[in-house]
């Protein structure tokens, strides 16, 4: 059959789930919540009013139930950009795949994809503590190397200044303008940069020296779009580009625990975790 999609490329379990999210096409709600750690997934579904879905597996945990009216899914994603490249396509599929006939659906669905997270602050005047909302990403991983992200004027410049300066491949990818509008009420704006890595991708050296000692500091200076450059993690990239290149409403908010340059660490991120996701979760109920 014409543009039927293969097993082999899309594998769907004996239940009719996908296969890493182990979740059924009725199961996601058009609002999806990601978080890195699967144990935030359900300090996020307590505040529901009612759950319809727990699934897991692997270190994929989906829930999915009402706040007030709104539907929502909560999916962990786990680490990375790699694992984002497996939960960002499953639920496109889930959106957009007829699982049972492996055709693409006639008309598109857009979901809105709403990362919570961690990340550190890369400036001095951003402290501990700050909800900071992601307008654009830098990508420092390599997964849009595989995938046919155009690039604007202003993104092919950083890329030639961070290919010039450090030699590291990248790419620039913007989170969804209205659901920053929206986020604006508790969250700071900013430029975040994700990660391949924890250490030394993110200027940490223990037993080593670093390649690119001066990392931070070159990044902290830089800005796109009049936006400067705030923070690193290791998702947002991700799920700007392909979220954006499959036609889905991305945005990443996330608590700074660590402010790099001061050398500090939250020292009641639990709490502070816990009053984003509540004060984010109110937002989400009416958007």
């Amino acid at each position: 059959m014409k543009n039927r999609i293969a097993e082999s490329e899309l594998i769907i379990n004996a239940s009719g789930a996908v296969y890493h999210l182990n979740v059924r096409p009725e199961e996601l709600a058009s609002t999806v919540i990601t978080v890195g750690d699967p144990d935030r997934v359900k300090a996020v579904s307590k505040y529901l009013d009612k759950i319809e879905v727990k699934k897991q597996h692997r270190e994929f945990i989906t829930h999915t139930g009402y706040i007030g009216k709104k539907r929502i899914s909560i999916v962990s994603t786990g680490i990375g950009t790699d694992n984002i490249d497996i939960v960002l396509n499953e639920l496109d599929a889930l959106a957009n795949i007829d699982l049972n006939s492996r055709l693409l659906k006639a008309k598109p669905n857009s979901l809105q994809i709403i990362r919570l997270g961690t990340s550190g602050s890369m400036r001095e005047d951003l402290p501990v503590n700050t909800v900071l909302a992601s307008a654009h990403a830098i990508g420092l991983d390599t997964l849009m190397q595989f995938y046919p992200l155009k690039q604007s004027k202003a993104a092919l410049a950083v890329q030639e200044h961070l290919q010039k300066t450090f030699q590291l491949p990248s790419y620039v990818a913007e989170g969804s303008a209205a659901l920053l509008e929206a986020f604006k009420p508790i969250a700071q704006i900013g430029t975040t940069v994700t990660c391949p890595g924890f250490y030394a991708p993110q200027g940490r050296a223990l037993r080593y020296k670093l390649k690119h000692p001066n990392l931070l500091s070159e990044l902290a200076k830089m800005s796109y779009r009049k936006v400067p450059v705030t923070n690193f993690e290791m998702e947002t990239s991700g799920i700007y580009a392909l979220g954006g290149l499959l036609g889905h409403q991305c945005m990443s908010v996330s608590l700074l625990v660590a402010n790099r340059v001061s050398k500090v660490f939250s020292t009641d991120a639990d709490k502070q975790i816990k009053k984003m996701i509540e004060n984010s979760l109110a937002i989400i109920e009416k958007i």
